[in-house]
Order: C-alpha cells, then structure tokens, then sequence
C-alpha cells in the first residue's frame, strides 16, 4: 500500500470521527449519547431503572463529549496544520463546554455547571463503565491539556494567577487549570461507597449522589457503637453480583486519579479488588464470569476470555506496563493496609510491584493456553469457554469482546499465537462485514440470535497492535475492510448506527459512546504511523476504553485538588527474570510483501468461518448512494463494495499474494465413542457415576459411553514425546476437562471389558507396581509423598517418600510403553481418592503407598503371584490385609553375606543402593528352600545423589545383565524378584517400622492399542 493511499485512509478515518462528533454536539449534547436514525438524544431510561444496557452506561453527564475528548487530541496532531487547529480547536471547546455543563470541580461558585455541581447526578450507574468511560475519559484528556501526553506542537503556555496557581491559556479564552482533573476526583469519589464491602470486590452500581442505599449488607451502613445496620430498606431484587472485568479492571484509571490527586484511596482500592478476585481464582487457574460481591462466591461457573473476564487480563498486563514508571503511594487513607493485604493473600508488598501483575497475567495466559485454547488440530486455533473449576469444555462460541485478545497478546510478546487469533477474527468479519456479539465454531452460525455489531473497537484495537508490531501491510488493508464496511453498512445523516443483526443489515438507533473514542482512534493511528503517540518511548497504555494514561515523573502539583502522596524519582522496572522481549517482525517472503499472506495456514481460518459457504452477492444497497455526491469522506468504493468474502485472501490485493501459493494440510483430530453393553442386571443410575476430586469415579460401566479423542503431543520435562494418546473427554454426554481423569475399579471393568475388544484393552504394567504398606504410627513420614511421571524407554522417575500424596499428576504424560501411564495411575488415584495424610488401618497401624520399579534384563524376575492389595475406600480409609509381614531390614549387603536364617525366615529383605552393583547384592543372599514364610521380595532403595544428572526423585530403571547368582557362584535356580524405590533414609526408616507389605499392580487401558491417558484402573 503506498503512502499516498495509507494518507487517504488516515483522512477517511477522520472524516468518520467527525461525522459522528459534529451531529452528536449538534443533535444530542449535553445528553450521554446519539440516536443516529432519528437524529435525537439518548438518555437515561427513567420510566424503566431496570434497562441497565442503557441504565448502567448512561449517567445523564455528557458521556459521548467526555469520550471524544481524548480523540480529538490525537486528531490534533494531524500532518497538516489545518487538521490539526481544527482538532485542537474542538478539543479546547469541548473542554469548555463541559465545565459549562459541570463546573470547574472546585466548591466555590465557579464548581456550579448548568446541569449540576460536579456529577451530584441522581443516576445509579455501573462502576466499571464510569470507570473507564468517564473516569479514564476525564484523566486523559486532563493529561493531553497539561502537555503529559503528546500532541503535535501543543506547548501548553501557563500563566500565574493572583492565588499562585498556574493556568493554561488557550485562543478560545479558556484558561485550563485542571477542570478535568477535579471533575474526574469528584466522579471517583462518588464511585467509592461501591468499595464498602467486607470482600475487597466493589458493588457493581452506585448512584452518584446517594450512594448504595440499596445495598443493605454493606459495611458502611452498620452502627460502629451498636453494632446493628441502619434502618434501611432492601429493595428487592438488587443484584450483588459482579464480574471479573468489572471488579478487576480499574486498575489504570484509579491509580492515575491517586497519582495525579494526591488520593492514595483509589489506588488503593482498585489494587485491592483486584487482588481479591485473582485469590479466588478457580482451581484451573483462571477467573469466573460471576462473583458476588458480598460473599466472594463465584456466582458463574463460566470461564473464558471474552465478555466478564476480558480486561481483568488485560489489566494484568498493562498494569505492569503503567506502574513500572513510576513509584507506589505509600498511605492507605481511610482503608487500612491489613485490608489490601488480605485480599492479596497477607503479602502486602506484592501489592504494589509491577512484577507481580506481570506474574498473574503469565499464570493466567499459560493456564488460558491449557484450558481454553484449541490449537491447529481444530482446524485453526480458537479459544473456548470451560468450567472453572473443572476445565471442561461449556460452550464453543467466540464473542466480538474476545477480539482484544490478539491485541493482548501482541503487547506481551506473543506474535505468533496473535496472529493465529486475529485471523480467525478476519475471516469472521470477511465473512459478515462486522463481528457478530456470538458465533459458534461448532455450528458456523450466529450463536443463540446474538447478531448484533454496536460498533464494537477490539477488532480493529488488535489490528492496530499487529501493525505496530509486524508492519505487514495486511493489517492495514484488514483496516481498509473495516473502515469501508462501517461506512456501507452503518451511516446515516446523523452519525453511525450500530448494527442490529450483521445477517440481514438491520440497524440500531444507537451510536454508542466507545465508536468515538475507540473504534475511529485506532482506525485513526492505524493509518498514521508517524503519530507522536506511535513514537512515544514512555510506560502508556491504552486503558480498555482506548484512552491513553501514563504516570508523569513529575506530579503537577499546580492542578492538584490536594495534596500529593509520593514524591521521588521514578522507579523504572529493569526487566529482570520476568523480562520479556518483542520478537523481530516476521521475514516477508521472497514473492510476497506480507508475510500472513504466506502462511500456510491462511485458509484453515477461512475454512473454519465456513467462508468458502457463503454465496456471491452481486448487488448491494447502501443509504451512503445519495449522500456521496458531495462529501469527499464517502469514496465510490465505499458504496459499490462487493461483500467481503468475494476476496480470497479477502480484502488483500492480488499482486501481495505469492504465486502458485499453497496451504498447509489441515490436521484434524480423530475422535469416536466407546460404547459398553447393558448389563442384564445393570442399569445406569445417576449413582453409576460419581464426582469426586481430580475427576469421575465409574461405578457401573453397563450402558457408559465414553467419548475419545487423540491428545495433542507435548514434551513435559524437557523429555520429548512421540507417542500417540487417546484421552476422555466426555463420559456420558459429561463434558470432562483437560486434567480431569475417569477413575474405574479393576473388577468394575472386569464384568463389562471383552478382553478381546481391541478399542477398549486393559493391559498390565510389567515394570511399575505399587508397595503398600502399614507401619507404626510413631515413626510416620512427616511429611507428604508424590511421584514424578516423566519417562523415556530407559529413564524413570520415583519421588521420595516425603512427597507421597501430593497434587495430581500431569496430563497428557507421554507413553513409550505401558508402564509410564501405569505409574501415574497410583498417584493419580491416591490424590483423586484418599484423603492427603496416611490412614490409620483398624489394626491401628498407618498405611502408605510406595511407587516401585522393577528391574530389566536376563536377572530380572517376575513378581510373585500373590493376590493384589487393595486401595483405599472412598472415605479414604485402607481396605484389607497385606500378604507379608514379616520384613528385614539392613545396609547395602555388599561386604558379606547375609545369615541364612534372614530368607528363611523373613518374606521381605529391604537394603540400600550402592557399594557393589545389584547382582552382586542378590548373589550376597544365600539359598534357601522356598515356602510361604521364606523371602519373596527384594526392595532396594535408592537415593537421589545416585542418579547424577537426572532431576530429583527420578530413577534409572535397575538393570540385571546376568543371570542371578547364588553365594557359590552358581545359577540361582529360582531367580529372587526385585523392585527398587526411591526416598534414601526416609523411606528406609519406614520399612524398619513396617509391620505388613503387599502389592499392587498397575493397569492401563489402551484403545486400538494406544494409550488413554486420563482413564485410571484403580
């Protein structure tokens, strides 16, 4: 695209913000907001305080002027010194015209608007809209007036007044000295009574002049002396119920106000309900959609990165970005620091270091990444909703809310998962010429009718960040699509209507507040590289509502209501560990200048939008036809546009796509169920299956259906799979989650396996067995036991004792043979199953569970042929006896033999590794006629300074190169089995207190002989 056609673009994108500012100051101000179809103001519903899509946004306080401030004074630093007066011009009036309407924010009689002194306005408004909108609005036009953020040859002059105070002059005769600063502290406190509650997590609306009467359990309204609320009535049905994005996200807007003011509180608190929301995150690691605010439960199970969870994200990241430039405030004003602390989880000082949101926005994405994210093997990578708490799948659409996502990930260094994202993005908005609010990946269709397009920015926000970061001119013809297609398809005489539903074109009579100050900015910066904001080397950020904040190094304490908190130099991050570098732009390809229109995977997108479905249509109409006459801003193009998805690669001009180019073959994963025949005296109840932590415990399996699908290779611990896996993820029409594992009892699948069936094969594992053994109470580990489950065919790994029943194990383990899925199977159900301390048998005595290895090559023996041990019930509690008892115990028996009293008499003989190789300590054992009381096991145990090289806890499968030998170096004619187990000293002390020992054995089940990796035989 040359630069000529990039300007036209950049002039095309102003005129549409224009279009939209002149008729809303001209039809709809001083009210909130436009009706472009009828050309009249939207307000409030006050005939119907319930409508809170209205409601909640529309706080009756001009908010379309307040969120077109900040894209005035981009605008106003246009090439041209025209443009830019023209802009700057409207700016300064706008800011006029609001203190007009408001007051200076002071309490004298200047601090008297037309309307209303400040925002004493009887509007109950949600917080987190008037955060962002308004409060943010506010800040950073207070911050383009005072010269903090930049704006082409704006030096603001100041003049000193007769009270010491500075002011700007401007050519309107307006002197600025901080209107907008004091109109946003007067906003913010009116916002503080959402605060009282005893969670940390705000109330989601507040009236600006009465506070949260109708919030009758908070804190603020109870009596300190007489400990008893107020005599307030409870209005029924008043919703306590929040959201992550509206509880989390006030992060950059409050701790401006707190800087900028003095007022260490907003800080203060929006930390503190952020932290308060991240502490309860799900056990998948991610947050809900719904919390209450009062009880600090989750009030929705749903989990995603869309609607009600989007900015809590995305203010993760920036915060980091924001705070790094500048120091914390050090007091906590009327909220004691005891409160900020506990919602962070006592750790106080967390609170305020920048790497710590940093921390949370990396645990975040990498468990948004595990759960949620879908990667090529469906088609193209997409995200998904899950369940909180389990990681099951819920729900398959994408909401235009999560197109912010590419933008995200493009700010944090995540290039290529972004553009994987925004394509898929593309495709949808090839395909319909908007985004729809919901779209299914599964059907290809408008989810659930929610068709409708408000002019939505997150889109085109992802776009602008993709080119900041690539340069690659697809972006900007991505941008050229979305600026042609509002045009086509949402003008009208009197601004932009939003679009009703995106499949039949019906439009809406609203032009929300947002399209002014997000959806033209970004088209605006989009096209005009040379911005100073696009150049500006300092910690900003665009808040969630396109306005951007930055923390001054020096406080302007000339503006301030009050006074400043900190002062000091700036404290810069420095990067440390957590650092993380851009990567450079992609290389363009030999035969093409935009590298996206090289991959291979350009048309998995278009396949899973269902592009290539969509008819041609030949004709279209648009109002823009009698309008275009006479008004340069519309171009002929714009209204004989063809549909998008006429264009493949859409809208990128054919000569930017490589010749003779080809695609990537589409992988897909096979998928297919499991059926188990009804058992003639077995009926599946809601009984057969039980819940249970860490997964599902199968209690029948007549008449289950499980449903299959291969799991995506991974490499864990640096070890590198090759192995396919076959995983459950679905028992029943139950959606299971990536780490949830099906528990089933061996003699349960007993009665229902066919042993012949080659989809469903319960194989025994011939190198892991589990020891179980009871021990005296007294001599217990003090602490608790896991095991490692990384393999190769040679290497695997056992933890110490001391790490017995820990978390669950990783999913997804990779599986050479057998044994590797096998050995995760007794730590999987023990922590699954069993409570996380030993239990005590009713002998009295506690039982553990050792993971064991056994040996490989000509002297290795099978195990003895004994009846298996039993696991624990569901309470937890041991089941059965154990087949020995009696157990010897010494060091590593490599300097003489042994009496041959101790394999007469004893059944288990424990020594320790090292000294002299295993078959040397075997040969050390003299013969002894077999019986049931002589020795049937050997335990070798192992300690980690023996495997040099290996991480902790992990083993070497023993190896037995020779035939075992007895003490006169002859062929043991009856080989003495062998297993060795990890822990050194510690598990050593427990076999000298063991009383009993028994075994058992592992099972895997594969299907088509391939391993199932989260179905457990127990």
């Amino acid at each position: 695209m040359t630069d000529a056609q990039i300007k036209d673009l950049r002039n095309q994108a102003e005129h549409m913000f224009y279009h939209g500012y002149d008729n809303y100051m001209k039809h709809a101000f001083p009210e909130d907001e436009l009706k472009p179809l009828t050309c009249k103001p939207l307000g409030r519903d006050r005939l119907d305080p319930t409508h809170i899509a209205i409601n909640d946004v529309l706080g009756n306080y001009s908010l379309s002027l307040v969120d077109s401030l900040t894209t005035l004074a981009v605008l106003a630093s246009s090439s041209t010194e025209a443009r830019r007066n023209k802009a700057l011009h409207h700016f300064q009036s706008g800011v006029a015209a609001l203190v007009e309407q408001y007051g200076d924010g002071t309490d004298g009689p200047a601090g008297q608007g037309l309307r209303a002194r400040g925002f004493d306005l009887d509007s109950k408004v949600q917080v987190f809209e008037t955060v962002i909108r308004g409060v943010g609005g506010l800040l950073s036009a207070h911050q383009f007036a005072v010269g903090d953020l930049p704006i082409t040859g704006y030096r603001p002059p100041k003049i000193t007044t007769g009270n010491g105070s500075n002011s700007i002059q401007w050519p309107n005769g307006f002197r600025y000295n901080g209107q907008l600063l004091r109109l946003a502290e007067d906003l913010g406190n009116r916002l503080l009574p959402a605060f009282h509650t005893d969670t940390g997590i705000p109330y989601p609306r507040v009236n600006l002049r009465h506070g949260i009467p109708f919030y009758a359990e908070s804190p603020l309204h109870r009596d300190a002396e007489n400990g008893v609320c107020h005599r307030i009535q409870r209005r029924n049905g008043e919703l306590t119920e929040t959201c992550s994005a509206g509880a989390g996200s006030l992060l950059l807007e409050f701790t401006t106000l707190s800087r900028l003011a003095g007022d260490p509180r907003f800080e203060q608190l929006s930390k503190r309900a952020f932290w308060s929301i991240w502490k309860r995150k799900g056990p998948t690691g991610l947050v809900g959609a719904g919390i209450d605010a009062e009880t600090g439960l989750w009030t929705s199970s749903y989990t995603g990165i869309g609607a009600s969870t989007d900015s809590f994200y995305e203010y993760a990241a920036k915060a980091y970005v924001l705070f790094s430039a500048a120091p914390a405030a050090t007091s906590f004003g009327a909220f004691p620091p005891t409160a900020i602390s506990d919602a962070h989880g006592g750790s106080s000082p967390h609170v305020d270091d920048p790497e710590s949101y940093y921390g949370v926005w990396k645990d975040a994405h990498a468990a948004i990444n595990h759960h949620l994210r879908r990667g090529r093997m469906y088609i193209h990578p997409h995200y998904i909703q899950a369940d909180l708490f389990t990681g099951a799948a819920r729900a398959f659409w994408f909401d235009s809310l999560g197109a912010f996502f590419p933008g995200l990930l493009t700010l944090t260094g995540d290039v290529e998962e972004a553009t994987e994202a925004h394509l898929l993005n593309t495709a949808l908005w090839s395909r319909y010429s908007a985004l729809p609010e919901r779209w299914s990946t599964s059907s290809g269709s408008v989810e659930s009718g929610l068709g409708w397009w408000g002019g939505r920015p997150e889109f085109i926000e992802s776009t602008y960040h993709l080119y900041r970061a690539t340069q690659d001119p697809w972006y900007l013809h991505v941008g050229e699509m979305v600026m042609r297609d509002i045009k086509r398809r949402c003008w009208t005489k009197c601004g932009w209507a939003g679009i009703q539903d995106v499949r039949t074109g019906e439009r809406s009579d609203r032009m929300e507040s947002y399209f002014l100050s997000e959806t033209t900015k970004y088209l605006i910066l989009l096209f005009e590289p040379d911005h100073p904001l696009n150049k500006l080397d300092a910690s900003f950020v665009f808040s969630t509502e396109g306005h951007p904040l930055i923390l001054p190094r020096v406080a302007h304490q000339q503006y301030r209501a009050s006074t400043p908190s900190a002062k000091g130099a700036p404290n810069v991050a420095s990067g440390g560990s957590s650092a993380q570098t851009c990567p450079p732009p992609p290389a363009h390809h030999p035969f093409s200048d935009s590298p996206v229109a090289s991959r291979g995977d350009l048309y998995h997108a278009a396949n899973l939008a269902r592009l290539h479905f969509m008819p041609t249509h030949e004709t279209l109409e648009s109002p823009l036809i009698e309008y275009s006459a006479d008004h340069p801003s519309v171009s002929i193009s714009d209204v004989r546009s063809p549909s998008n998805y006429t264009y493949f690669p859409w809208t990128l001009p054919l000569e930017l796509v490589p010749p003779n180019a080809t695609c990537d073959k589409m992988t897909a994963r096979p998928t297919f169920d499991i059926t188990f025949p009804t058992h003639p005296h077995g009926v599946l109840t809601p009984g057969s299956l039980q819940r249970v932590l860490n997964g599902i415990l199968v209690n029948s399996i007549s008449g289950l259906r499980l449903g299959m699908i291969q799991d995506v290779k991974v490499d864990i611990g640096g070890i590198p799979s090759s192995a396919e896996l076959y995983r459950v993820q679905a028992i029943n029409n139950i959606a299971m989650g990536r780490d949830e594992k099906v528990f089933v009892a061996k003699d349960t699948a007993a009665d229902a396996v066919n042993p012949l069936d080659p989809n469903f094969t319960r194989v025994r594992d011939m190198a892991m067995v589990d020891l179980v053994i009871d021990v005296t109470p007294e001599l217990m580990c003090s602490k608790k036991n896991t095991t490692s489950n990384l393999f190769d065919n040679s290497v695997t790994s056992t933890s110490s004792p001391d790490l017995v029943y820990s978390s669950p194990a990783h999913e997804n383990v990779p599986h050479e043979s057998s044994m590797m899925h096998a050995f995760n199977s007794l730590i999987e159900h023990v922590a699954a199953l069993i409570h996380n301390d030993p239990q005590e048998t009713t002998t009295g005595y506690l039982r553990e569970y050792f993971p064991a290895i056994t040996p490989t090559g000509a002297g290795a023996a099978p195990l003895p042929d004994v009846e298996d041990a039993l696991g624990p019930d569901m309470s937890g509690s041991p089941r059965g006896g154990l087949v020995w008892h009696s157990i010897y115990v010494t060091d590593n028996n490599c300097n003489s033999r042994l009496p041959v009293s101790v394999p007469r008499d004893h059944q288990v003989l424990v020594i320790t590794r090292g000294g002299c190789s295993f078959g040397q300590k075997l040969q050390n054992i003299p013969t002894f006629p077999p019986s049931k009381n002589s020795l049937q096991l050997v335990i070798v145990v192992s300690y980690d300074d023996a495997e040099a090289g290996l991480p902790s806890g992990w083993l070497v499968r023993p190896l037995l190169e020779k035939h075992q030998l007895t003490p006169a170096g002859l062929s043991r004619h009856r080989p003495i089995p062998m297993v060795m187990v990890g822990g050194g000293d510690k598990t050593h002390d427990v076999f000298r207190r063991a009383v009993g020992l028994g075994l058992k054995r592992r099972y895997s089940i594969q299907a088509q002989g391939v391993p199932i990796s989260n179905l457990i035989i127990i």
